[in-house]
């Protein structure tokens, strides 16, 4: 019988143990984060992903503008581009 109160006993520490741990990584989690819903987060990535649209616009455009020479060089002949 000794032995019987010794297993329930250690039962009842491990299940007091995994107990605080679950609400140590609930705790973890909302700290993170863990509390936006599914809308907040597509919200946010849309707005991030519109903000590196345009400054995807803009650099294409700052680059198109350095290659491209601003005078309209496709009124020259073909002769003459090369």
């Amino acid at each position: 019988m000794a032995g019987d109160r010794g297993g329930r006993g250690l039962a009842a520490l491990a299940i007091l143990i995994s107990l605080i741990a679950l609400s140590v990584s609930v705790l973890a989690y909302r700290e993170v984060g863990g509390d936006l819903t599914l809308k907040d987060q597509v919200r946010s990535l849309q707005g991030t992903l519109e903000t590196i649209r345009k400054e995807t616009a803009d650099a294409l455009t700052r680059i198109e503008q350095a290659v491209r020479p601003a005078d309209n060089s496709r009124d020259v002949p073909v002769s003459q581009k090369r």
